[in-house]
């Protein structure tokens, strides 16, 4: 008899992995965390099994209820790993073995290379409902915060610069806007990954009468209608890392929004903004300086927005240069996508404890958003509306800004007279198109920051989240 020196593949090598292998090896330390999906494929597989009668019910039971038995000590932390036996699986299957003879028949016609691939996929389908749930409570922080202080206006900015006012609540929603579609990709992705390996094998499937579409429904790897969704060819399946290629970019993107979101509340919050007061508990102090109150949590979801799309290089440098089909630099793909899925939950909820304790300061809003100067395209649409081109109506009012900078005196404060000089279209009424009231309620269109669609957008929030 073949001198057995490894569980799994010991049979053919006359010696055992050195030690350094093993550690270099094992990915155990980190795919412990699939123990209840790899549970629960050998569940649906042992089942499958019993149905086409290359196992018994008696075995399949005894085998479940070891498979139970050993999730149970798994949750209470009461395993124990061994690092020789490679990984979550191989450690799941050799105790489940030692206590239930028939466990030597679970591994009948499948390989770890469509088991990992089943594990995964139960992962992802997994975790982004999780993901989904803490964008779902960071869109309740910033509807709060924009229904809190929302009516207050503040300059809107591009290139950093003042440009045009806005309300609150209409900044804030933007952020809205940008979570809801993280939460349409990653159901997109948990869709993607809706589709059963098991049976793949090891790249070429099995001689034995296994049947895919039962362990697929027994799993859940089911369409809208309940019919099996079973993945249809078996070398992709095990070469597959689609899915997590595109779980690491929802992830990517969602640290992207968030780290936007960081920065306007760090510039908001300094002292040259002074539009909004964070709260004390996501914010430090100096270790000299005892004035200082430092944003900390928003510059860490800045850093850690990067370290997500660090992860997403990882995955594509990985898997760029790999010939059909299982490679082993593939077992490094879950440390980055468990990263990303750690990372991007923590992010979420630090971003809805940041918002959930931050309150505009009112008064520094309304100092910063008096500046006529935010209204001076407001003033090239009054020029339009009398008549004169749109080209020809920008010239003119930046004619009338460098007269207003020249003269040392704001732009809603030069004398009518001298206006008309420039242009005769400036009539008497030219100014009142500095009324901020007046030019916030004239922007009316769909998607416009105006009170009357600003109210309509959070109603439709409101709803949504409800």
């Amino acid at each position: 008899m073949a001198k057995q020196n490894q569980a799994t593949w010991g049979g053919r090598f006359s010696a055992g992995p050195a030690e350094l292998m093993l550690s270099f090896s094992e990915s155990v330390s980190f795919d412990r965390r699939l123990a209840q999906f790899d549970i629960a494929g050998s569940k649906a597989h042992s089942a499958m099994l019993a149905h086409v009668g290359l196992i018994t019910a008696k075995e399949r039971n005894a085998i479940h209820r070891g498979l139970d038995a050993i999730g149970k000590e798994i949750a209470a932390g009461k395993f124990e790993w061994n690092t020789a036996l490679e990984d979550v699986h191989m450690n799941i299957e050799q105790a489940l073995t030692q206590r239930v003879p028939a466990a030597a028949k679970l591994h009948t016609a499948r390989s770890r290379n469509d088991q990992v691939a089943t594990d995964m996929r139960l992962f992802f389908k997994w975790a982004c409902g999780e993901i989904d749930a803490r964008l779902e409570e960071a869109q309740r922080a910033l509807l709060a915060l924009a229904e809190l202080d929302g009516e207050v206006m503040i300059p809107g900015y591009t290139h950093l610069q003042r440009a045009q006012p806005v309300q609150v609540a209409h900044h804030l929603a933007a952020y809205l806007e940008m979570f809801e579609r993280d939460r349409a990709r990653f159901s997109g992705v948990a869709k993607h990954a809706n589709w059963c390996p098991l049976g793949a094998g090891a790249l070429a499937g099995t001689t034995l009468p296994i049947d895919r579409e039962f362990t697929a429904k027994a799993l859940g790897f089911v369409d809208e209608r309940g019919r099996p969704r079973v993945t249809q060819n078996s070398m992709d399946t095990v070469a597959d890392r689609d899915v997590f290629v595109e779980f690491a970019t929802a992830c990517a993107l969602v640290g992207t929004h968030f780290s936007r979101l960081a920065e306007d509340l760090i510039l908001w919050s300094s002292s040259e903004f002074k539009y909004i007061d964070l709260p004390d508990t996501f914010c430090t102090g100096s270790s000299l300086m005892p004035q200082k109150k430092n944003p900390d949590s928003c510059e860490l979801l800045r850093g850690k927005a990067a370290r997500l799309q660090g992860n997403l290089t990882t995955l594509l440098t990985m898997a760029k240069g790999l010939p059909l089909t299982y490679n082993r630099d593939l077992q490094e793909d879950k440390p980055p996508v468990f990263d990303s899925f750690d990372q991007t939950m923590m992010c979420l909820a630090v971003v809805a404890g940041t918002l959930t304790g931050a309150r505009m300061r009112r008064e520094s809003c309304a100092r910063a958003v008096a500046d006529p100067a935010l209204l001076a395209t407001d003033l090239a649409d009054y020029l339009v509306e009398n008549g004169v081109p749109f080209r020809e109506a920008h010239h003119v009012v930046g004619a009338v800004v460098k007269l207003a900078e020249t003269s040392g005196v704001p732009l809603d404060k030069l004398a009518t007279a001298d206006v008309q000089k420039i242009h005769p279209a400036l009539k008497a009424d030219w100014i009142d198109v500095f009324d901020l009231k007046r030019a916030a309620a004239r922007r009316i269109g769909t998607g416009m920051p105006g009170p009357k669609q600003v109210k309509r957008q959070l109603a439709r929030w409101r709803k949504h989240l409800a």
